[in-house]
């Protein structure tokens, strides 16, 4: 019934130079509806946006937009067309402020050569208003959480107008609670009859809040599906094409000797004596909500941020650690949870940034092997399986599971002993996720000790031999692996 689809994409082909990114698609959005868009990376799904907001044009098919046939020029074409895209890398301004962001561009005008502020606060009023987000309309952007920013972008779409509103990994940087909050905002979209898709790879909300599902694999249509009638197991089959019988392979590692251990370490309004320890061979996992310092007290030990009190031992000797300098000589390496701006030099190539931590072991008699770096990276290459057509490709053009093999790569290189995970699987898909958690193995059969910080309680829980929770700067809960569930750690992570 096509009057019921605000939007139905046909036959959509769209190749690039050797590359078949899209072969003969179909995607459909009914009014009022949320359809979730998965598939693995390079599946072509961001392919399919770009086509749909006009940054991309397709080679074969047709978008029938409100049963008319459009040919979609632009982005601001899109937008015409009320079509708006919410991606991952927020399009706000830092230093302009909320009413600013959401009208920036479009503002009004009074006496025609003036900016008419009053009118366009007066606009943002109601549209927060409607939304139920509290936010004061003079704060910069750059003063916001992440969450915040996100319904800063939710406010800009509807006062364009739009009556499709695409969300690409909407919940990737938050915490439970404001996922909670965003679902409810998504209600309201879907109330007004505005249609949402929504691409995500935390299959595991998708029944929380989406309709129906298409997965996509290598550039085809593989199903659309009422998601009642589809299992978490069933869609990962569809995406990868095979089943993963075990989600978080199992490892049989002895644990060795103490490490590392914490005792009291502070930092005023952000850790409260944080003490803690871990073994050659352990997976020590730490959970929280967000704001609860885990991520600050990983910096902390990587020497990205300072402390005020408390000791560090490595393999029973205190050290100082007051850069990540000292770090890095101590044998800690950190892979940071936001890979693309902290851990990878994007328009570098592959292969400089896995030695960009020891070019030390290349230099002979004052330059740089260039056989013998290239080698090396080639052999990580091979020993982590990364996909890229060569060493000298940039980093921005790989898939997020393959940017964060590379950002793992250059701790092997550099031996690290201790490796510190900060959301290691975010924003990758499932089978890129199986492959990080075989490299997490890999380390610890080696020895070495691994700290993973996440948000996704089921990764937590099936990776770690023991958990730490965290909450407000405090550490009030620890447990085994046999005795965790979902429960027990919420519990503790909302623990006043």
């Amino acid at each position: 019934m096509g009057e019921n689809y605000s939007l139905q994409m046909k036959g959509i082909t769209k190749r690039f130079p050797g590359v078949l990114a899209l072969n003969n698609v179909d995607f459909n959005l009914r009014k009022g509806e949320v359809h979730a868009l998965i598939g693995e990376n390079g599946a072509g799904k961001s392919t399919l946006i770009k086509i749909l907001s006009g940054a991309h044009q397709m080679d074969r098919g047709e978008i029938i937009i409100n049963n008319q046939k459009v040919s979609i020029q632009n982005p601001r074409h899109a937008q015409e067309l009320g079509i708006s895209v919410i991606y991952q890398e927020f399009n706000l301004i830092p230093y302009l402020s909320v009413y600013e962001n959401i009208f920036l561009g479009r503002e009004h005008m009074k006496h025609k050569y003036f900016i008419d502020n009053k009118e366009i606060k007066r606009k943002t009023k109601e549209l927060l208003e409607e939304l139920e987000i509290k936010i004061d309309l003079d704060c910069l952007v750059a003063d916001l959480s992440v969450a915040q920013q996100q319904m800063i972008e939710v406010a800009k779409a509807l006062s364009m107008n739009a009556n499709i509103i695409v969300m690409d990994e909407p919940t990737s940087a938050l915490g439970n609670r404001e996922i909670e909050q965003l679902f409810k905002t998504i209600k309201k979209l879907k109330n007004r009859g505005i249609s949402v898709i929504y691409i995500s790879h935390r299959l595991e909300e998708l029944w929380e809040i989406a309709d129906r599902v298409t997965v996509l694999r290598d550039g085809h249509h593989v199903a659309t599906s009422d998601l009642k009638a589809m299992t978490k197991d069933e869609l990962i089959k569809l995406m990868v094409g095979r089943d993963l019988t075990e989600q978080f392979p199992k490892r049989d590692v002895a644990l060795g000797a103490e490490i590392l251990r914490v005792e009291g370490l502070s930092k005023r309004g952000v850790l409260d004596q944080i003490s803690f320890n871990l073994r050659r061979g352990e997976v020590v996992g730490f959970a929280g909500l967000v704001g609860s310092g885990r991520t600050e007290l990983m910096r902390c030990l990587f020497g990205a941020e300072r402390f005020e009190q408390g000791k560090i031992y490595i393999e029973e000797n205190e050290v100082e650690i007051k850069s990540p300098q000292d770090a890095i000589k101590q044998g800690i390496g950190f892979i940071t949870e936001d890979r693309k701006r902290q851990g990878l030099m994007l328009i570098r190539p592959v292969k400089e940034n896995m030695t960009i931590t020891d070019l030390n072991q290349f230099i002979k008699r004052l330059f740089i092997d260039r056989r013998q770096e290239e080698a090396t990276a080639e052999s990580l290459v091979e020993k982590l399986r990364i996909k890229t057509p060569s060493l000298e490709q940039e980093v921005r053009y790989l898939s997020g599971g393959n940017q964060q093999k590379i950002v793992i790569a250059k701790w092997l290189l550099k031996n690290a002993k201790i490796l510190i995970f900060d959301e290691p699987t975010r924003g990758i898909d499932v089978g890129a996720k199986k492959e990080v958690y075989n490299l997490i193995n890999m380390l610890v059969k080696n020895g070495a000790g691994v700290i993973m910080v996440s948000s996704e309680l089921p990764e937590i829980i099936g990776m770690s031999d023991r958990i730490y929770i965290m909450s407000h700067g405090r550490i009030t809960g620890e447990l085994t692996a046999q005795e965790a569930s979902q429960e027990k750690i919420l519990k503790y992570a909302t623990k006043e």
